[in-house]
């Protein structure tokens, strides 16, 4: 993947992604989130942790806009400057949905192809981003081809491969071997420094979640709400010897006690 910047700016003024007084009830009556408000800074990255069903998939789907809040509000912020439209989102769901019957690089291309994309900067746009999760070598190969863990780099490449502001991210990475995971953690955050982009992640991993974020957000139950927000002010670029330090340890302790209540039925609101 590409090598990482150390100049890494989290402090531009304004979000990317406001959200207000957001709650999202299905129509069995069901209500999965909220109400939720939450703001993400631009080029900040931020995980989402919870139990099961809080609702955490779903905000990541109402900010992509896939699906509509039943109240509240969705903002996100516009790309300044350049000619290219703002608000672009990429999304990594946690299962790659690759098309089977294509090559690596055509399923790269999608997201080009329905936007109409002149061929040749189609082109350049799909070259940039495999070579950026290091898969210019597989360009050619079929899904069935490729392990777990290059399946994924696909998808992020796909959800690259528009340049967007903001990245969103589905526990990509919950079906892999921990040593693939750790290895696609790493270079996750290198990519984030490099691209400077907002990240988005959602984890059921406590470990994960300390590792890759500047900020964990601990979500309730269903109905999901903000239950802790924990700022993990770690030295960069972060790499192994983060991983096995005494102060790694601190803020996994730190992060899973105040996501304990979640999993009690008990609520520090």
């Amino acid at each position: 993947m590409a090598e990482a910047s150390s100049d890494i700016d989290t402090a531009i003024a304004g979000p990317a992604v406001s959200l207000r007084g957001v709650t999202k009830a299905y129509d069995n009556g069901v209500m999965a989130l909220g109400p939720l408000d939450l703001n993400v800074r631009r080029g900040e990255f931020v995980s989402l942790l919870g139990p099961s069903g809080c609702g955490k998939s779903t905000a990541l789907r109402l900010i992509a806009g896939l699906a509509a809040p039943t109240s509240g509000t969705v903002q996100l912020s516009h790309h300044e400057g350049g000619t290219r439209p703002g608000r672009r989102i990429g999304f990594v769901f946690q299962e790659p949905t690759l098309m089977p019957w294509t090559s690596v690089e055509e399923n790269v291309r999608l997201p080009l192809r329905l936007t109409a994309a002149p061929a040749a900067e189609a082109d350049a746009r799909v070259k940039k981003a495999l070579a950026r999760v290091g898969l210019t070598e597989f360009a050619d190969s079929y899904p069935r081809e490729l392990s777990g863990g290059m399946k994924m780099r696909v998808s992020l490449a796909r959800a690259l491969v528009t340049d967007p502001d903001i990245l969103l991210m589905d526990e990509p990475f919950a079906a892999l071997d921990e040593i693939t995971r750790f290895q696609l953690n790493n270079d996750l955050l290198a990519l984030w420094r490099h691209l400077k982009k907002t990240v988005i992640f959602v984890t059921h991993s406590v470990f994960e979640s300390v590792y890759l974020s500047q900020r964990v957000v601990v979500m309730t139950q269903r109905p999901g709400r903000l239950g802790a927000e924990i700022g993990i002010d770690a030295p960069e670029p972060r790499g192994e010897d983060f991983r096995t330090s005494a102060e790694y340890a601190h803020l996994c302790r730190k992060v899973s006690s105040a996501l304990a209540p979640s999993y009690s039925g008990k609520s520090e609101l």
